[in-house]
């Protein structure tokens, strides 16, 4: 699976569950999740669960940082990077 369709099905996860209150935000690949108040903690967790059973990736606790889960872009990089089998992505 690309990057692209990782993305997709993040934004649609992340609108569906998050933003569903907030129809007229525009979400870019790179705009901060955290930052912008999209998500918080809880949803973060929320959302790795989310990645693990919908991709099969296995998400080391000591992976969920800002670096691969603050943006869609991030997010897709880092499962696409665990599909490659690039392990700690």
């Amino acid at each position: 699976m690309d990057r692209t369709e990782i993305a997709a099905q993040t934004r649609r996860y992340i609108t569906e569950n998050f933003l569903y209150t907030r129809p007229d935000l525009r979400l870019g690949d790179d705009d901060r999740l955290l930052e912008r108040g999209i998500i918080d903690s809880m949803g973060v967790m929320e959302l790795v669960a989310f990645l693990q059973e919908r991709f099969a990736v296995t998400v080391d606790e000591r992976e969920i940082t800002e670096e691969h889960f603050g943006s869609i872009a991030a997010i897709a990089a880092y499962v696409a990077g665990k599909h490659r089998g690039g392990g700690d992505a």
